[in-house]
């Protein structure tokens, strides 16, 4: 090991991006020189196996310590390698011992004639057996704060001169750790915004009639009176209500009226994760963690750091994982798969439903206190029956939206439109009022709404474009309305082998969401036969 080895290591340790690699290459460089014995760097971090650690019971404060993150090194017959990152001295509180002395101070050590000084050797016989001469310690340090140390053994002396270009190539390298540090958090932010990038391209193709929460009905004014109480805070909602609600727009608008609304809302549909993504989508994964793991992903709790994240359909977890949940919710803390290190969130939680989980907690199907955290503050959004008076202000909301989408001319709803809309039951609530909407506006053809075509398509019947020439209207009493979409319904169940979700299934072949289609099926008391049907 001389001065010009040492200039020469610091370019190649600088022109590294990664921490690992920066590492890396400090102990290798230095442990491929012929006198070095064993190099070692260890960081400052948090204290993280306090209750298992061989040195708890001298470390003064276990808040943080010395981490040991490269090692390089071999025995003289070439038979031993020393790159364990586990053994003896995997942490060293600050200010104990030679190694935390420096970490705690920043003053480097240099020991000469290590064999005779066996009150500084942990293991004089391996000093011995290695014929190591000298031993020196340097602080790893950035703009006045200390990193970590850098530790060499070497079977040469180490003079004042060595020792002096050892602290220069010891302040290069932790530039260079400093550096590495932020590229690698510079990679993280460019990954994170690619993902919220994706996520809220997702969004804007799912969401496309954006809107607010419409009406004035004494049933929606309580909902938004508990919403404005609530938003303000911190505390956890769950938002209760039948599928088709508008649970997502309650969420949002208590995102848009908290102190977060200027960082992320990320929505998280519970019941269409898979059991086995469920950890790498909530909390990440890194590269390697499983097979199909090809790069680093950021989970949603992340993505929503310092913002909200909307758990929809949160009673569709499986009860094995909801412990996994509950401990993120209670500590504020994850790792992602594949990963040892703990990362540190702050992430408000609003959680929506269609489920009784009262009675999911009864049944054992729900864990009782994932329950009790979630249900904080409930807000119960009425379903549309129960806010009849609102059926017009929507409608009319849903009609200027479809026809911006369609590129229609603009239509009215007539008298006649309002009275069938209001005489219907809804059983898909708002969300099937929309749908019936845009279908009403697409069969006008730029002329006067279908609300009767529209409304017959909802309950089965194959909707038909109006004619040019006005057709004699027709209709149907309740109870042959309810009769033809059960008929409907089961005979879409049937021809799916009574299937709801997924490709093939009776949503897609109704064209309805399949939250949409359970809830109608509740509403029409259709259930399956034993038989299978």
């Amino acid at each position: 090991m001389d001065p010009v080895t040492l200039h020469a290591l610091s370019l190649a340790v600088s022109d590294e991006r990664s921490v690992e690699r920066v590492l890396a290459a400090i102990v290798e460089g230095l442990a491929s020189q012929e006198d070095v014995a064993l190099a070692r760097v260890w960081l400052v971090g948090p204290g993280d196996i306090c209750a298992t650690c061989p040195m708890a019971a001298e470390c003064p404060d276990r808040t943080r310590c010395l981490h040991l993150a490269a090692s390089a090194g071999g025995s003289r017959t070439g038979r031993e390698t020393w790159d364990r990152l586990d053994g003896e001295f995997r942490r060293f509180p600050l200010n104990v011992r030679k190694i935390g002395r420096v970490g705690g101070t920043g003053e480097p050590i240099l020991l000469r004639d290590v064999p005779e000084q066996d009150e500084w050797i942990r293991h004089p016989a391996w000093a011995k057996r290695e014929r190591i001469e000298s031993f020196a310690a340097q602080p790893l340090s950035h703009r006045g704060e200390i990193l970590g140390v850098l530790g060499v053994f070497s079977r040469a002396p180490i003079g004042k001169t060595l020792f002096d270009w050892l602290r220069t190539f010891a302040d290069q390298a932790g530039v260079a750790i400093a550096n590495s540090r932020a590229f690698s958090e510079i990679d993280r932010l460019r990954r994170r915004l690619e993902v919220e990038n994706d996520y809220l391209r997702a969004e804007v193709q799912e969401n496309v009639a954006p809107g607010g929460i419409v009406g004035s009905s004494a049933a929606l004014r309580r909902t938004l009176e508990q919403l404005a109480l609530v938003a303000p805070t911190e505390t956890t909602v769950l938002v209760l209500g039948e599928s088709g609600t508008g649970k997502e727009l309650v969420a949002r608008a208590i995102h848009d009226r908290s102190s977060r609304r200027s960082r992320p809302f990320i929505k998280v549909n519970c019941g269409a994760v898979p059991r086995e993504l469920f950890e790498s989508e909530f909390f990440g994964h890194v590269k390697g963690a499983f097979t199909g793991a090809m790069r680093d992903r950021l989970g949603r709790f992340q993505l929503a750091d310092q913002g909200t994240l909307f758990l929809d359909e949160v009673g569709e977890i499986p009860l094995e994982l909801q412990a996994k949940l509950l401990r993120v919710l209670q500590e504020g803390e994850l790792e992602r798969v594949g990963e040892d290190k703990t990362t540190h969130v702050s992430v408000r939680i609003i959680a929506a439903t269609n489920r009784d989980l009262e009675a999911e907690v009864a049944a054992g199907r729900f864990r009782q206190d994932l329950y009790y955290r979630l249900s904080v503050f409930p807000i119960v959004v009425p379903p549309l029956r129960e806010r009849p008076e609102d059926v017009a202000a929507l409608a009319r909301h849903f009609v200027s939206l479809a026809r911006k989408r369609a590129g229609a001319r603009p239509v009215e709803l007539a008298a006649r439109d309002l009275e069938a809309l209001g005489a219907y039951s809804w059983p898909g609530n708002v969300r099937e009022l929309q749908n019936v909407i845009e279908r009403a506006v697409i069969l006008s053809a730029g002329g006067r709404l279908d609300v009767a075509a529209a409304l017959a398509g909802a309950r089965g019947k194959t909707p038909r474009p109006r004619r040019a020439e006005p057709a004699a209207e027709s209709f149907l009493p309740e109870k042959e309305w309810r009769e033809r979409e059960k008929e409907n319904l089961v005979a879409a169940l049937r021809h799916a082998r009574w299937k709801i979700y997924g490709r093939g299934g009776a949503a897609e072949l109704l064209g309805l969401r399949p939250t949409t289609l359970v809830s109608r099926l509740k509403a029409l008391g259709i259930e399956r036969p034993d038989s299978g049907g």
